[in-house]
C-alpha cells in the first residue's frame, strides 16, 4: 500500500468512526470506546489511533458540528440583500443541523464545555453579527443591544430552544420557525412579520 492510499484509508476509516461514534452517542449517551469501535466496525485500537481519548472524540465531533453550522449559515443568507430575511433564512438552514447535534451539544458540555463550543462558533456569530448591524442602521430592528451583543443574545435563545426540545417541551417540527420569530423579536422586529418570514423564507 502506497502512503497516499494509506492516507486516504485512514481518512476514511476516521470519517467512518466519526459518523458512527455520532449516531451511537445519540442512541446511548455514555456509549463507551469500545460500543463506538464495534458500531463503526473497527477494532478499539483503531478508534484511539484516531482519537487518543473519549474527550477527543467528541471535541471532533464539536468541531464537525460548528463546521456544518457556518457552512449552512453562510448558504442560508448567500444572495439575500434584505437583513432580515438574511437571518430568517440562516436560523432556517442551520435548525436542521442543530436539530441533528443538540444532544450531541448537551453532552460535549461534559468535556469541551460551553465556553469551548461557543468559541467554535465565533466566526457565525461575528457572520451574525454583521447582519444584525444593517438592519439596526436600516431601522429594520429596534433594540437598546449593540449587533455585537445581539448576536450573543441570538446564540443563547438558539440554544435554549434546542434545549427545549431536548427535554420535550418543544416540538422538534416546529422549532425552527419558532426560533426564527424568537431571534428577530428579540432584536425588535415586528413580530407579525417574523412569523410571515418564518412561513415563508
Amino acid at each position: 500500500m502506497t502512503p497516499a492510499s494509506a492516507s486516504v484509508r485512514a481518512d476514511a476509516n476516521r470519517r467512518r468512526i466519526l459518523d458512527d461514534a455520532l449516531v451511537e452517542l445519540l442512541r446511548d449517551p455514555d456509549a463507551s470506546m469500545d460500543q463506538i469501535a464495534r458500531a463503526a466496525g473497527v477494532v478499539r485500537r483503531t478508534v484511539y489511533g484516531h482519537f487518543p481519548s473519549r474527550d477527543a472524540l467528541i471535541e471532533a465531533l464539536v468541531d464537525d458540528a460548528a463546521q456544518a453550522v457556518a457552512e449552512a449559515h453562510r448558504a442560508g443568507r448567500e444572495g439575500v440583500a434584505d437583513p432580515a430575511e438574511a437571518v430568517a433564512r440562516s436560523i432556517l438552514a442551520i435548525w436542521p443541523i442543530a436539530d441533528r447535534y443538540r444532544l450531541l451539544v448537551h453532552l460535549a458540555q461534559r468535556s469541551v464545555t460551553m465556553e469551548g463550543i461557543r468559541a467554535r462558533l465565533t466566526p457565525v456569530r461575528e457572520a451574525c453579527a454583521e447582519l444584525l448591524q444593517q438592519a439596526l442602521e436600516n431601522g429594520e430592528f429596534d433594540s437598546p443591544l449593540p449587533a455585537e451583543a445581539l448576536a450573543h443574545v441570538h446564540e443563547q435563545v438558539l440554544f435554549g430552544l434546542m434545549e427545549a426540545v431536548n427535554e420535550g417541551v418543544l416540538p422538534a417540527e416546529d422549532a425552527g420557525r419558532a426560533a426564527v420569530v424568537a431571534v428577530l423579536s428579540s432584536a425588535g422586529y415586528p413580530t407579525k412579520d417574523a412569523k410571515r418570514l418564518a412561513a415563508t423564507a
